[in-house]
């Protein structure tokens, strides 16, 4: 069984040490490089972080909506350039479903998708389990004393690592409505990130990038005051966030490992994530 960071320490030893193994001398069975780490990464528990998205799916006030055409079917009459095979044409804000957003997003100068390296799409995961304090306040953000309860009992976090907000709103989705959350007055209420907690984590444990279940960095009633301050902040430290993530209440707070993939298109500013965990199989993982 797998616990603790023996994923992680399994990529920093296996990729250090770079040898082959011989298992079959008669060729039949070999395990070459990094091969047999593959095994044990695959004896994990796969969970994915990510929504399906389609038109209608809940995203930031002043995003259009997606469209999607059938260029092509399968059928004939279907498709609005031929048929025999079938290809969709997508138009959608790059903040669209489950997406990235690099720096360049909202600094100038900032790195763009194309600039961040792969090396930075596999990542420790470090979940901050907010969960209880967000049912009792929908404006919740997540501080350091959050952080010192998470390293009081797992140890001092990762450098490099992938913190998401773990808040359980992503079962609000797909209802735009219960994502907002707003209240008689039209304000948005749902949880965010607090600047004092970003800038120790960025400053202090080096992490890489950031995660949340919400639509934005900052809580809903920041957000609706077209204020910013959180997300300003990590973008302008050159790190990258992902938003609207899934299914989070589904890995452990310590342990797992993320593999945070999106398409590299030139200076782009934002684009749909496929983001996904792999845990450790330890039955009390959770």
């Amino acid at each position: 069984m797998l616990n603790g960071f023996q994923l992680v320490n399994a990529h920093i030893y296996c990729a250090t040490r770079f040898a082959y193994e011989i298992i079959n001398p008669h060729g039949s069975v070999m395990t070459h490089g990094l091969w047999q780490q593959l095994d044990l990464l695959r004896s994990g528990r796969f969970v994915d972080l990510t929504h399906a998205f389609e038109a209608g799916i809940p995203h930031a006030p002043g995003m259009p909506d997606e469209e999607r055409v059938t260029l092509y079917d399968i059928e004939q009459g279907k498709g609005t350039l031929g048929a025999g095979f079938l290809t969709h044409q997508y138009r959608h804000v790059g903040q669209w479903g489950t997406h990235v957003d690099p720096p360049a997003h909202f600094v100038r100068g900032g790195r763009f998708l194309d600039e961040i390296p792969v090396s930075d799409m596999l990542l420790p995961l470090v979940a901050f389990d907010v969960r209880q304090g967000v049912a009792a306040n929908h404006d919740y953000e997540l501080d350091l004393s959050d952080v010192r309860a998470w390293e009081q009992r797992h140890g001092r976090m990762p450098p490099r690592a992938f913190a998401v907000m773990q808040t359980g709103w992503s079962s609000r989705w797909p209802s735009a409505a219960a994502m907002r959350n707003a209240d008689v007055n039209g304000v948005a209420r749902f949880p965010g990130w607090s600047i004092e907690t970003l800038r120790f984590l960025i400053e202090e444990r080096d992490a890489c990038a950031f995660g949340h279940e919400t639509t934005d960095t900052d809580a809903g009633v920041k957000v609706s005051a077209d204020e910013y301050p959180a997300e300003r902040y990590l973008l302008e430290q050159d790190r990258y966030q992902i938003e609207l993530l899934a299914d989070l209440s589904c890995v452990p707070a310590a342990g797992a490992v993320a593999v945070v993939s999106f398409p590299k298109p030139r200076r782009g500013s934002g684009f749909p994530a496929r983001v996904f965990a792999i845990c450790p199989s330890d039955a009390d993982a959770l």
